[in-house]
């Protein structure tokens, strides 16, 4: 870019291709961080999204509250015996059952065609004309599906953020040594990510949590019981530090040869500082987008495992059990998978969508006009 006389040189890496349609004036002085932000403030479909994430956060967050204040039921509250007023009318929870059609739904009498026996068939939704008390109808054992689908909601996002931050915790360090020092340090880490790289995430995720599940953990001075939220939260960190750490170590081995870290060194830099110093703050936004798609990943994944009985354990709700508590009244009562189904697509479809208009706003090499 021809620089006019007196002006000091614009070279920030990060805005070369939106500047190239741009004034210096715009432009200069600015950090990566804010045409970053500049960039990402004008894509209101990922704030949207953002948007709905919150909201989803929010609601979960607020479960107590809503089933001390609306629903007055705890997640693992059983109403089997009891009844609830709809509309005037006294509706039992949870029916003695009898034969229902498979194809409607509604009793029928056993010498009908297509009626199956259903042992118990628990209310469906009341969409509050019970007063706010199940609204998403009950299970198979009386317990307020919308509820237990706020608190599972709970689980799922303390699994899948705490498993995130675990995760590229360590992906950063082991990136970070392996790309700086090189060497014996590197292979031993490389091989490391290559071991887990030979078996598929879901059944090593299988493996670990079913024998977790059964015993806890209690090795090392760590004292972890079974049923815990740690089991599931740490087995698929643990598993997925190799697909968060590889590309970063890539990156650390990019920078480790530029002009800025050789500078660094000269000047006395020791290892630690040249790597939290130097190389740190270049893959933070990597780190970023990163996390915000990985989140995503482990709620998908702990709904898996919960599904397949290797992550949250009965009867602490997750959306992954709900959808297997509900997968026997499929007919009948879809609500009780469909809920947390629902639930699952919406925020990791929200955190999908924000991760991309991220990764667009911080890439360099997004070609993406700023408007004035």
């Amino acid at each position: 870019m021809a620089q006019q006389a007196g002006e000091t040189e614009f070279t920030l890496d990060t805005a070369a291709e939106l500047a190239s349609d741009e004034p210096a004036s715009t432009i200069r002085g600015r950090s990566p961080w804010y045409l970053a932000w500049h960039r990402l403030r004008r894509n209101y479909v990922a704030f949207a999204f953002l948007v709905l994430f919150v909201v989803v956060l929010a609601a979960c967050a607020l479960a107590p509250v809503y089933a001390s204040q609306v629903a007055h039921s705890g997640p693992n509250a059983n109403h089997v015996l009891e009844t609830v007023k709809v509309n005037g009318h006294e509706v039992s929870v949870v029916s003695a059952g009898g034969y229902i059609d498979k194809k409607t739904g509604k009793p029928c009498t056993v010498s009908g065609t297509g009626c199956e026996l259903f042992s118990a068939i628990p209310i469906g939704p009341t969409w509050f004309s019970a007063g706010g008390k199940f609204v998403l109808g009950a299970d198979a054992n009386g317990r307020d599906v919308a509820v237990r689908l706020l608190y599972g909601g709970r689980s799922s996002l303390v699994v899948g953020i705490g498993s995130t931050a675990i995760c590229v915790f360590f992906a950063v360090i082991l990136a970070l040594l392996s790309g700086y020092f090189g060497g014996w340090i590197d292979f031993v880490i490389t091989r490391f990510f290559d071991l887990f790289y030979a078996f598929p995430v879901v059944l090593l995720g299988i493996a670990l949590g079913s024998a977790l599940a059964i015993n806890g953990f209690h090795h090392f001075g760590i004292n972890i019981e079974s049923g815990s939220l740690w089991i599931p939260t740490l087995v698929i960190s643990y598993v997925l530090v190799p697909y968060v750490g590889r590309p970063l170590r890539g990156q650390v081995l990019s920078l480790r040869e530029k002009e800025f870290v050789e500078a660094a060194i000269s000047q006395g830099a020791s290892p630690m500082r040249v790597m939290f110093s130097e190389l740190l703050p270049n893959i933070t936004s990597s780190l970023l987008v990163f996390f915000t798609l990985i989140i995503a990943n482990n709620i998908v994944l702990e709904a898996a495992l919960s599904f397949l009985g290797a992550g949250v354990q009965p009867p602490t709700a997750s959306w992954g059990t709900l959808i297997a508590d509900g997968q026997n009244l499929i007919v009948t009562r879809p609500w009780l998978a469909l809920a947390p189904g629902i639930a699952i697509v919406l925020t990791v479809l929200s955190l999908n969508v924000f991760g991309d208009g991220l990764r667009d706003a911080l890439d360099p090499r997004a070609k993406i006009k700023i408007e004035h």
